[in-house]
């Protein structure tokens, strides 16, 4: 078929919210706004960025004037009740999640599935148990659990079960195995079927230790078919890099392209720009914003990604072809000067960019990120989904 879009390009920000949203206060995270505060350090150069029109959607500190901006923009309302990577990438491929995956920020998981769970971690007994910043638990109890053949088990404000383990002395073939009991047993009851069980492996020795890229996630499984699989059925190609093919378990995914940091996803994704192919939809997750910056409250290192990130950018919107769009999102926000170190309920940004744009500009709000999903839907010829509305028409 001759799609208006040959291939197009979904690159997640992870966690770079643009403020206040319409459920912003329910959540408690009333006043954060991601991208203003970290702008506020005066490091943040996004030149690329700000020509595509990221400062007609959000407000930053000497945003500059931009006179024609080459991209269009819009600010997303999330509609699903919830701030974390699954609700958010689930949306835009077109799953609504009315009630929030559960969390044990407050108690720690609970005696039962903690006994359950050490069984089948060999007997290893669990440290932890409480709701921690990954690399200060470790910094703790990371001797404790190599000393003492233990195991850390923690969680977030994020509905995540997270189990640590040395490289070396647990190895990763078994950290992996605990991490997949672990999936199977916490979705064995509704009560304790949090959204993802996360493997986070790391390196040291003598109390001097390093979280490595050799993390995995194991989701909860979609229950119905996302726009992922309908492309596949489609015979359009899912290339997914970075942690895209953790978060929907593989489903409706042909490609995976891991990747060891934001600027290695950029890299991966401007090869796959220069090849010459068409009927694909590549796409993209940069973690570290909201793993090495967001959660550990490490503003300028924000800023300090943001700044790369734009520089990846240049380059990628060079390697576009005239027939390929390109897709700017967020899926929740983490402020990284808010309090705690958990994710912040925000308004999220939509950058959308072909070479073949007439006269881009500034449009109304976006009521759901299947919005962005339903671009994606109408170029491929797909049936929409209820998580958006149907604004493709306005991209000329």
């Amino acid at each position: 078929m001759d799609y208006k879009f040959k291939r197009i390009f979904m690159i997640v920000t992870d966690s770079l919210g643009i403020g206040p949203d319409k459920k912003q206060k329910s959540f408690g995270d009333e006043g954060a706004n991601t991208l203003f505060h970290v702008s506020e350090t005066g490091l943040l150069d996004i030149p690329t960025w700000k020509k595509m029109g990221i400062t007609s959607i959000a407000n930053i500190k000497n945003p500059g004037k931009i006179k024609n901006q080459i991209a269009y923009t819009a600010r997303v309302q999330e509609l699903s009740n919830g701030k974390d990577t699954l609700t958010g990438h689930w949306e835009m491929m077109g799953i609504y999640t009315e009630h929030p995956f559960p969390t044990f920020t407050d108690t720690g998981f609970p005696p039962e599935l903690i006994q359950l769970l050490e069984q089948k971690f060999d007997g290893r007994k669990i440290i932890g148990n409480c709701s921690a910043s990954g690399t200060d638990i470790i910094n703790k109890l990371a001797d404790q659990e190599i000393n003492e053949n233990k195991i850390i088990v923690y969680t977030s404000g994020d509905s995540v079960l997270q189990i640590c383990g040395h490289e070396k002395h647990m190895g990763l073939d078994n950290l992996y195995r605990y991490a997949q009991e672990a999936r199977k047993i916490c979705s064995s009851k509704p009560e304790w079927n949090v959204g993802r069980i996360i493997a986070r492996p790391y390196v040291g020795e003598d109390g001097k230790y390093t979280r490595t890229f050799n993390r995995h996630d194991y989701s909860v499984k979609p229950e119905e078919d996302t726009i992922l699989d309908k492309l596949q059925k489609k015979g359009i190609k899912v290339i997914a890099v970075g942690k895209i093919n953790d978060i929907f378990s593989g489903q409706g995914i042909s490609q995976h392209y891991p990747s060891e940091g934001d600027a290695n996803g950029m890299d991966i994704t401007i090869d796959l720009a220069l090849e010459n192919t068409t009927n694909e939809f590549i796409f993209v997750n940069l973690v570290q914003f909201d793993s090495h910056y967001g959660h550990r409250r490490d503003v300028e290192g924000y800023a300090e990604n943001i700044n790369l990130f734009d520089i990846k950018l240049a380059k990628l919107i060079n390697a576009l072809k005239e027939d390929d769009l390109l897709i700017i999102t967020s899926d929740h926000g983490n402020d990284p000067s808010f309090k705690g170190y958990n994710h912040t309920r925000e308004m999220l940004p939509a950058t959308i960019y072909s070479k073949s744009f007439k006269k881009p500009k500034k449009l109304n709000d976006f009521q759901g990120l299947g919005t962005l999903g339903n671009i994606i839907a109408r170029n491929f010829g797909l049936d929409l989904v209820q998580t958006g509305e149907d604004r493709f028409d306005e991209l000329i």
